[in-house]
């Protein structure tokens, strides 16, 4: 049977308790500009590249998400130098979940999000 689902991804979703921090965090990360002045609740998009784009979602107004820690990666940004990619992240300060792991062909490591995601880094 032919679905009518496209095989791709359009936008992650990531809850978030504090739009404005996640946005600091994600746009540091990812190395993009962004105008704290111009973000405003409940979501804040950011293009990542071609279809795909990343949702940082505070919730309806009023609503306060609570921190909910993740067990496992929510998802992963790729990178040709992981041994870069991790001096860039620790040099932010930010919180390393696990050192570098390397197999034959793929690397990565993982870090934590304000709201306590885990996000991945990897190669390949």
């Amino acid at each position: 049977m032919l679905s009518p689902i496209e095989n791709q991804v359009n936008t992650i979703f990531v809850h978030v308790s504090d739009l404005k921090n996640s946005v600091k965090w994600y746009s540091r990360i990812l190395g993009k500009e962004y105008d704290i002045n111009a973000v405003s609740d409940p979501v804040y998009n950011i293009q990542l590249n071609h279809h795909t784009g990343l949702t940082l979602d505070a919730g309806p107004v009023g609503v306060v998400k609570e921190k909910s820690s993740s067990t496992y990666p929510l998802f992963n940004f790729h990178t040709d130098d992981i041994h870069k990619a991790y001096t860039y992240v620790k040099e932010l300060g930010f919180s390393i979940q696990s050192e570098i792991v390397d197999f034959n062909d793929f690397s990565f490591f993982t870090v934590r999000d304000p709201d306590d995601n885990i996000i991945m880094i990897c190669t390949g």
